[in-house]
């Protein structure tokens, strides 16, 4: 369903008509600055209404957090390989604490300097909590044996010393478990009354996160929240705490500490950074009575205990950036690990010049359409011709820059206005754009996905006409929301392809209220052509259709015609929904009709019996006529089938008004059809179907989907 532009001159209860709310999808020129929409960054698109408005100021009201860092660990490795070493490189390095060793440049690391103590492990956590907006207080925890090193590291950056605490351990044997050392800092600095941030501070962690995002899922969730990425190949699962998540409720439904081969298939690592509600820091002293020995008090078998043990909610949040050098390591890790922060700053460098693009594709419905909300079947076809382009690139703010054709605001003359106001409607892409950042950010925020720090500038073409039922309006949305994914790094082990239709769905029902359904976002993220199973069966008993890749080699010569001005294309209203709902046999036989013209056009297409495939065409529109009538399909649409039926070549709606799209098996059938309709006035176009990225002829892989 082609909403683009909101006009009110639209056909209702078409091809996108709104499925159940349970319903659920599967896989299978230039504008002056003045002009262009800018917001600080992807957080601002949250204050866009007074729900968010009040959930800001909420947010305002909570009590800050207490940033625990913790140090106090015995790396003896490390350090021991670092005395060892002969080769002079590492003189200035003998004796240093792992989280004050330089991270990014070997020979900066001047002890006592404080340009040099930036550039450390620690130094890079220091600047990423040094801030009173989110933290109320800092506190270090380190052992005897290197305290004097991170007390002149505290003088040198601007720590309070005295927020620097001594677990009086000297070795490994001595250790007390990171359990204990964090109970030993709340009673000792007496904090009984804040939440609680933890984190390791002599691991690395990528730049660009925003801890302030995992400060607002801990609120959102009022639970435990433990941090989380995804481990590289090469990381053994052995090594890590891992955690498996509920990816629908981002609920915690298990944690292994350093697991066997066999005990988990998750590659999901949990690391020393987690958020402890205050409510919850009083278990920490059963969990010490019923551990005694310093190997069990790791924060680990804490996190399976409250899992497993005592059924304590905890939420898991997903931190696009990977952690390196976490506890023991070798020197040979940690030389890669500067190395490969080099490369990453370079990178970055790089990338805040690149521009990503993509692009979505129009769609035509072959068969079955309008039945795809009401627990039909359909298949649909994807087409080169037309598109939506997004693209997208890094900027000191957030930036939507309007389309100079779609989002006009420069008129020659009040005339002018009026015409592109009464052709185009009022509002073009730009508001799909914002509300596709908005859901984006809300979306990513409610499971846990941690957006890096970065702002960006969104922009848009499309070349898919307007209010033709060819789907422009969620073109524009999945196009910007593969942008984002791109550009935050995201990828289907974060949103699985089978979410992005439902994704899309939103953005459009939930904030732009545009009636849809599943169809035109599912064919729009596959791509190709796609055979889709709504039925009720299916939709009720596992909440997703059954979704199939058949080979486009397999379809016939396609042509499409459209209205040049749809704007009287058809009426909005149409009472099919509610006489479905009421269950009037006429309309409920109807869209079992519809599926069987479906079923028996899929055999067609795989037999390349395009006769029979022309004949479910045509008994489709047919079918769509007499349930819906003419008043509202409109008489210039009726127009338009009849020109293509006076020649006996298929022909139907391929969405909800304002064009056709139709069959020619012969160069001959095809010249004669194009000149009759290019005579009447209408625009007449040769369809080329749009091959998938990777071509495949079996069914998509299916997997329950969590209702947004």
């Amino acid at each position: 369903m082609s909403n683009f532009g909101l006009s009110p001159h639209l056909t209702a209860d078409a091809s996108s008509a709104s499925p159940p709310p349970s319903a659920a999808s599967t896989q299978v020129g230039a504008t002056p600055d003045s002009a262009k929409p800018r917001l600080r960054s992807m957080s601002t698109v949250m204050s866009l209404n007074a729900e968010q408005s009040s959930s800001r100021a909420a947010d305002d009201k909570t009590p800050r957090m207490v940033c625990i860092i913790f140090v106090a660990g015995h790396n003896d490795r490390l350090e021991r390989e670092i005395q060892e070493d002969g080769s002079g490189r590492f003189e200035k390095l003998k004796g240093m604490p792992k989280a004050l060793l330089p991270a990014e440049d070997l020979d900066g690391a001047a002890l006592g300097a404080s340009q040099a103590g930036k550039r450390t492990i620690l130094g890079r956590w220091w600047d990423l909590v040094n801030t009173r907006q989110q933290f109320k207080e800092v506190f270090l925890v380190t052992n005897a044996n290197k305290f004097k090193y991170y007390e002149r590291w505290a003088t040198a950056n601007d720590f309070p010393v005295e927020n620097i605490i001594n677990d009086g351990t000297t070795s490994g044997a001595s250790r007390m478990g990171s359990v204990a050392d964090l109970d030993l800092v709340l009673r000792t600095k007496r904090i009984t009354d804040a939440d609680i941030m933890v984190v390791a501070g002599d691991m690395v962690f990528s730049r660009g996160f925003d801890i302030s995002g995992v400060q607002r899922f801990f609120r959102e969730k009022q639970a435990d929240v433990a941090v989380y990425y995804e481990l590289s190949p090469t990381e053994p699962a052995s090594s890590r705490g891992i955690v498996e998540v509920d990816p629908g409720t981002s609920v915690v439904t298990s944690f292994h500490e350093k697991p066997a081969d066999g005990v988990t298939s998750s590659r999901l690592a949990s690391v020393v950074f987690y958020m402890f509600r205050r409510t919850s820091l009083p278990l920490l002293g059963d969990f010490l009575r019923a551990h005694g020995e310093p190997e069990q008090r790791v924060f680990g078998s804490y996190l399976a205990w409250l899992v497993e043990g005592r059924k304590t909610p905890l939420h898991g949040m997903k931190l696009s950036t990977a952690f390196q050098l976490i506890g023991q390591t070798s020197l040979r890790e940690y030389l890669d690990c500067v190395e490969r922060l080099r490369r990453e700053e370079e990178a970055l460098a790089a990338s805040r010049a690149a521009t990503i693009t993509k692009r979505a594709h129009a769609r035509v419905g072959l068969v079955g359409n309008p039945s795809d909300g009401f627990f039909g079947k359909t298949i649909s076809v994807s087409v080169e011709n037309f598109w939506a382009e997004v693209s997208i690139h890094e900027s000191e703010t957030v930036r939507l820059v309007p389309n100079v054709l779609s989002d006009p605001n420069d008129f020659g003359s009040l005339a002018d206005l009026h015409g592109i106001s009464r052709k185009e409607g009022y509002q073009g892409g730009l508001i799909l754009l914002q509300a596709t950042c908005k859901k984006f950010y809300e979306y990513c925020s409610k499971r846990g996905i941690a957006l890096a720090k970065r702002n960006f500038t969104l922009r848009y073409n499309t070349n898919i006409p307007r209010q033709v039922g060819l789907a422009g309006s969620s073109a524009i949305v999945t196009a910007a929301f593969q942008c984002l994914m791109a550009f935050f790094a995201l990828t289907e082990r974060d949103i699985p392809k089978h979410l992005q239709p439902e994704f899309v769905l939103s953005v459009e029902m939930e904030e732009l209220f545009i009636q849809a359904g599943l169809q035109d976002r599912v064919i729009q993220a596959y791509e190709g052509c796609i055979y889709m199973d709504f039925s009720q069966q299916l939709m009720e008993s596992r909440g997703y259709g059954e979704y199939v890749r058949l080979p486009i080699e397999q379809l016939p010569p396609l042509w499409l015609a459209y209205l040049p001005d749809p704007s009287n294309s058809g009426k909005i209203h149409s009472d099919v929904k509610q006489r479905w709902k009421s269950g009037e046999t006429a309309v409920v036989d109807a869209m079992r009709e519809f599926a069987s013209y479906t079923e028996q056009a899929r055999e067609a297409l795989l037999e390349r019996d395009w006769a029979r495939l022309g004949e479910m065409m045509c008994a489709n529109f047919a079918l769509r006529r007499r349930i819906y009538g003419d008043a509202c399909l409109g008489e210039s649409n009726l127009a338009m089938v009849a020109v293509a039926q006076a020649e006996g070549l298929p022909v139907k709606f391929p969405g909800s008004g304002g064009a056709v799209v139709g069959m020619a098996t012969t160069e001959e059938q095809r010249d004669r059809i194009k000149m009759l309709y290019e005579n009447g006035g209408y625009v007449f176009t040769k369809l080329t179907p749009c091959a998938p990225a990777a071509e495949k002829s079996l069914a998509l892989h299916h997997v329950p989907t969590p209702s947004f």
